[in-house]
């Protein structure tokens, strides 16, 4: 592929129900496909106009292009849809592009690669599609099938906050029907109003192509997820008339995994998640895209310690949930599924983790010790996951052992006092800094500071037991 690599936008397919983008780099083309159950787009085009309805998807295709960036090319030409690469979108997707792919820099040992320059558009900023709905809050909240998810969708009803749920598909993480039947599954133990479904088919992440171009010297792939879905679901907001979109993205996710000494950055698996990547999210879809509108996290405030608290009122719900992106339900093998299974086994009943998990003795097994220690980073980074940092995880071990689960991984940890120093770290409420609307805020508030309270009291029970 001689000469500058250049990265095109080529479609964007508007059908009753899915939307296509489509691009080609170089001799390659990539294709994804966005399928909505519960949305007429050529209704929606008829009742904000087709150019707005494809400016709102536009931002879809920017990220879907974000995600081909991986093959670092030097130019992204975005054709017909150039109008809608504004000064505001511009710098939003810089950022994300900055902050996530710093994990893709520093494998692919890059640090100087920020993105292509990007061909033509917009000269200035464009204003909301629609003014928000006169009505008081009505959420949109994800649901992707974890304990988080259980977690959020349990405080908004106990917090008397009505809300719908999605749940997405993606190819890259095994057959659509299986996932929709796991997280139907969840959904069915809890009380939405309405659930929403979406499929995602793509060919870029799971193919082939960097094993057979090595010419393009790349060696791993990355996507931001989470933009992307946010403006995927964007369609089903305006549709129904939801104000907010809702996520169970926990504080723990504001941490990352390494500091990059030649760089002078931290590397964060989930910065897509984090406080900041949400802020700007939300300053973005209010000022440019859907007046009135909030995006946040319930679950921001808090810690995975009280998340994995709160999950004891739910315990009968545990078994419903899935978190494993390698062979769902459970690999029990990865990053992921060990720290998940570490939490659910120091705070919930064992046979609750059997059901869950099929195994309640996964310390005990020797081939998994490294992995286990490696959650504490004891030696080296943590591994680039959506897992808690190496402080909660030295927690969990010790409540584990504290339980009677004991292994390699948990033979030698901090004394009583300084894990009871840990805890304090990380079982606070921030509500002060969230973007969670008053409304809800001040509903679910009082429910988060109970569970930190019960989280702290039963760390603290456990702890001093074992010592």
């Amino acid at each position: 592929m001689p000469g500058a690599r250049v990265l095109s936008l080529r479609g964007l397919a508007v059908a009753r129900h899915a939307v296509r983008f489509s691009f080609v780099f170089a001799e390659l083309e990539f294709a994804s496909t966005y399928w909505y159950a519960d949305v007429d787009l050529h209704a929606l085009a008829a009742s904000h106009s087709e150019e707005s309805l494809r400016r709102l998807l536009f931002h879809v295709a920017a990220f879907e292009a974000a995600k081909l960036c991986s093959l670092r090319p030097d130019r992204l030409e975005l054709g017909a849809y150039a109008r809608f690469w504004t000064p505001a979108l511009s710098r939003l997707w810089r950022v994300f592009f900055r902050e996530v792919w710093a994990q893709w820099r520093y494998e692919n040992d890059d640090p100087a690669y920020f993105g292509p320059e990007v061909a033509g558009g917009a000269t200035e900023d464009g204003e909301p599609l629609v003014a928000g709905v006169e009505a008081p809050v009505d959420t949109l909240l994800f649901c992707g099938g974890g304990k988080d998810s259980l977690v959020a969708m349990r405080l908004l009803e106990r917090a008397g906050v009505s809300y719908d749920s999605l749940g997405y598909s993606s190819s890259i993480y095994g057959p659509a029907a299986v996932q929709h039947a796991l997280l139907d599954g969840l959904v069915a133990r809890c009380r939405p109003r309405r659930h929403f479904r979406q499929w995602i088919l793509e060919d870029f992440l799971d193919s082939p192509v960097l094993r057979l171009h090595p010419e393009l010297a790349v060696g791993t792939l990355c996507a931001a997820e989470t933009p992307t879905s946010i403006f995927a679901a964007l369609p089903i907001a305006l549709q129904h008339g939801h104000r907010a979109i809702s996520l169970g993205h926990e504080r723990s996710a504001d941490h990352g995994q390494l500091y990059w000494e030649r760089t002078g950055e931290e590397i964060n698996h989930q910065w897509g998640k984090s406080a900041a990547a949400e802020s700007l999210l939300n300053a973005y879809i209010r000022r440019h895209l859907l007046r009135g509108f909030s995006y946040h996290s319930v679950l921001k405030p808090i810690d995975d310690l009280v998340i994995f608290g709160l999950l004891r009122g739910d315990a009968d719900d545990v078994a419903f949930t899935h978190s494993c992106n390698l062979r769902k339900p459970w690999c029990l093998r990865c990053p992921k599924c060990l720290y998940v299974w570490l939490g659910c086994a120091a705070f919930l009943p064992r046979e609750v983790v059997r059901r869950t998990f099929g195994d309640d003795s996964l310390l005990a097994n020797p081939r998994l010790a490294a992995e286990f220690a490696a959650l504490r980073a004891t030696e080296g980074r943590q591994p680039f996951e959506c897992i808690g940092g190496p402080e909660e995880a030295t927690i969990l071990l010790a409540a584990c052992a504290a339980r009677g689960l004991r292994g390699p991984a948990n033979a030698r940890l901090p004394d009583a006092a300084e894990l009871l120093a840990l805890v304090e770290r990380h079982v606070d409420v921030d509500l002060e800094h969230s973007a969670i609307p008053c409304e809800i805020r001040e509903r679910i508030g009082p429910r988060l500071v109970a569970g930190a309270r019960e989280a702290r009291t039963y760390l603290a029970n456990v702890l001093r037991r074992a010592a």
